[in-house]
């Protein structure tokens, strides 16, 4: 009988061990996940906020006020389909109703990723800013707006793109412009803007920026949200608007 009875308490002992040691577990798993909850929750509140882009705006082809205290910078790169879409559909509401009003300017930087001939792309493009800076946004639409569909196939040569300028009466020498083309004339340029976009790691094109500051795609390529974000850059410039 007494040995049945001891059998009986190692028996309870062993199993009130047992839920001991599940429930040290439990207390630990769980402390395990606050932890580390807790961890994910500091670095989002905490993490050092990214310096702003130095972007030399008196260089680079820009629209509007260069008094403006709030400045967009776009990164495109003139293949780039959603670049398209950005500068048929986005800009020209922003344009009327931030650029031309004084409130906001918009500078464009070469960011040649999509294709090989992406880079003649961006040297027109430079070309036609140095000859005449004031044609440089007619060219930009103009690219846009005859923009190929075939993105990983080559359509953007010397004569394609001088052939643009041509039939859209931009006021540059086009015998200059094919030249600038052929012999990479404003290469240099090109490559710093593309080792800038690079250095930031940015992810792709278009890649949008306001005083610096960059957006992601979901601001960037939604009207209201991109309004949304200028409105907050003018309010803290302390920027009237009507």
């Amino acid at each position: 009988m007494q040995k049945s009875q001891r059998k009986a308490e190692n028996r309870q002992l062993r199993q009130k061990q047992q839920e001991q040691k599940k429930r040290r577990t439990r207390i630990l798993v769980w402390t395990t996940a606050v932890v580390f909850v807790a961890l994910i929750a500091a670095v989002i509140i905490f993490k050092p906020k990214e310096a702003p882009v130095a972007i030399d705006y008196d260089n680079v082809p820009t629209m509007g006020s260069a008094d403006a205290k709030v400045k967009i910078a776009e990164f495109g790169d003139f293949k780039c389909p959603t670049c398209q879409y950005f500068s048929l559909n986005l800009l020209p509401e922003i344009k009327k109703d931030y650029i031309d009003t004084g409130l906001v300017s918009l500078s464009f930087l070469n960011y040649t990723i999509i294709w090989q001939d992406s880079n003649d792309a961006a040297l027109a493009a430079q070309s036609v800013y140095h000859q005449n800076k004031d044609e440089f946004w007619k060219y930009y639409d103009a690219l846009y707006r005859k923009q190929q569909p075939q993105e990983h196939e080559v359509w953007a040569t010397p004569e394609f793109l001088t052939e643009v300028a041509r039939s859209e009466g931009i006021k540059v020498d086009y015998d200059k412009l094919k030249a600038d083309i052929e012999n990479k004339t404003y290469q240099d340029e090109v490559d710093a803007q593309n080792k800038l976009a690079r250095s930031k790691n940015f992810p792709g094109t278009p890649t949008v920026l306001i005083n610096g500051e960059r957006l992601d795609d979901e601001h960037a390529l939604n009207l209201d949200k991109l309004k949304a974000k200028i409105d907050e850059a003018l309010k803290e410039a302390n920027v009237e608007t009507k």
